[in-house]
């Protein structure tokens, strides 16, 4: 008998993967939790249903979340991520300078432990020294916060469940709050190429329009998400994220990447009408 996992992107499309074995399956205080073995993506997390990552096409988010924020100010010091309990935007982070400092709040350990364990590609970061895990609640942790991080990566689920409340105008006001002066907040924006998720992102775009003086949305392709084509926001109180971008200044780094490079960044936040439309 085969076995397939399917995913709901609309309520008129399904999104379907062979499934070769159940690696992990788990019931936290917070979530469904689930991991899948395939032959076309290889691993992947499954959290409530919903297609987390897989092995396949991973790096494209992780890198375009994390780097395209990096590069545009590269004298980051101190780096919150919220959510991102699998690791990757971790990963990626770590790549930089040894005087970072990078605290990731992730409201559910589970999540972290079953990555550590079962994807360990996506998870490594999660070893730096640098990196210190608090399992509490995101909207609580940065209520407090003032002028502490240089930049804020809201790597979160769908604005539903445990990670609706990280969408909200008053979360980005306390984040507004809890960055430097040049501070910088991005955070995965979903898609609007299916109708039933137009709505409720033009509402977080303006949640973030309201709060900061700089907005902007960019863009990437990765396959398994809905419609394949994902958007970030990227919001800050001074740095324009294409024209303070300076490539030169990343690119002799050498960091490496599998999908992110300096032409792609400008690239990224050229989007196309229909995207366009619906945030003006």
């Amino acid at each position: 008998m085969e076995l397939w996992f399917t995913e709901q992107h609309s309520k008129d499309l399904r999104f379907l993967i062979k499934v070769t074995k159940q690696v992990y399956s788990v019931k936290s205080d917070f979530q469904n939790i689930c991991i899948f073995d395939s032959e076309e993506f290889g691993r992947f997390l499954v959290i409530d249903d919903y297609l987390m990552l897989t092995e396949k096409d991973e790096f494209i988010y992780h890198e375009m979340i994390s780097h395209v924020p990096i590069s545009t100010n590269l004298n980051l010091k101190n780096i919150l991520v919220i959510g991102g309990g699998d690791g990757g935007t971790v990963r990626e982070i770590v790549k930089y300078s040894n005087d970072m400092k990078i605290d990731v709040c992730e409201i559910d350990s589970v999540v972290v432990d079953a990555c550590k364990k079962y994807l360990p590609s996506v998870a490594c970061g999660f070893n730096d020294k640098r990196v210190k895990i608090y399992f509490e609640d995101g909207t609580k942790f940065v209520k407090n916060i003032n002028n502490k991080y240089d930049l804020i990566i809201i790597d979160s689920t769908d604005p539903f469940g445990p990670g609706e409340a990280l969408f909200t105008e008053e979360f980005y006001y306390d984040c507004f709050n809890a960055l430097t002066e040049n501070g910088i907040l991005v955070n995965q924006h979903e898609s609007v190429f299916y109708s039933e998720y137009i709505q409720q992102m033009i509402k977080v775009n303006k949640n973030l329009k309201n709060i900061f003086p700089i907005c902007e949305i960019y863009q990437a392709h990765i396959p398994t998400y809905p419609s394949g084509h994902w958007l970030f926001g990227f919001a800050s109180k001074t740095i324009q994220p294409t024209i303070d971008f300076k490539s030169e200044g990343w690119n002799n780094l050498d960091i490496k990447t599998k999908y992110y490079n300096t032409n792609l960044h400008i690239g990224a936040f050229m989007l196309p009408n229909y995207v366009k439309e619906k945030f003006s």
